[in-house]
């Protein structure tokens, strides 16, 4: 940000084009700032139990539908084929609010990774008086030296890569603390063909 303002200030490169180039880094910066400062902060209001957790009956069907439209526009762009294997009803306990955050960083997280035939499926598991929701991706598998430290704050399986979509490292971070203050578990599989993630509540 420091560089690209430099630059302006100095007018490196004085044409128009160059200076909307200057400014939409800026921005584009500021942004991914902004949200990794905010997702900071959401984490240590959830590590040090500061966050209030409402426990809520809800359905998730409905909720995982609302985060699939909000990011059908992203997913189009990427040629990624997304299929809901769920239509039912699904009603489960949780922090509506804080579930929300965990489908989302796990779609967020699956558009970032979709690749060779780019489908995300999203489907249940039923237990006893548990529901498991699962986020699968086709694409690279995840080392499996790196499996448990996915879950770790700022840790990137391929830092490369994952600076590519702006990635903060802190997302599944995010959600094994919300998953932790439930009182529930969460984790990954590798499939042959791809990522699945999963996260479970009561039904009960």
């Amino acid at each position: 940000i420091q560089g690209y303002a430099e630059g302006l200030q100095e007018c490196i490169n004085d044409d128009a084009e160059s200076r909307e180039f200057y400014c939409d880094v800026i921005i584009d910066e500021a942004d991914k700032m902004n949200r990794m400062v905010k997702k900071l902060l959401t984490l240590n209001q959830l590590e040090f139990g500061n966050d209030q957790v409402v426990m809520e009956r809800f359905d998730m069907t409905e909720l995982i539908r609302g985060v699939a439209n909000s990011t059908k526009i992203l997913m189009e762009q990427k040629g990624i084929h997304l299929e809901l294997e769920n239509s039912e009803e699904a009603w489960v306990w949780g922090d509506e609010f804080k579930v929300e955050e965990v489908i989302t960083n796990y779609m967020s997280n699956a558009i970032n990774h979709a690749d060779g035939e780019k489908v995300i499926r999203v489907f249940y598991t039923r237990f006893e008086d548990k529901l498991r929701v699962s986020v699968f991706n086709t694409g690279q598998l995840i080392p499996e030296e790196d499996i448990d430290k996915i879950w770790v704050k700022f840790y990137k399986v391929d830092k490369a890569r994952t600076r590519e979509y702006g990635g903060s490292g802190i997302g599944l971070s995010i959600v094994k603390a919300i998953m932790d203050s439930f009182h529930q578990q969460c984790g990954v599989i590798n499939h042959e063909d791809g990522v699945e993630f999963w996260m479970e509540l009561n039904t009960k």
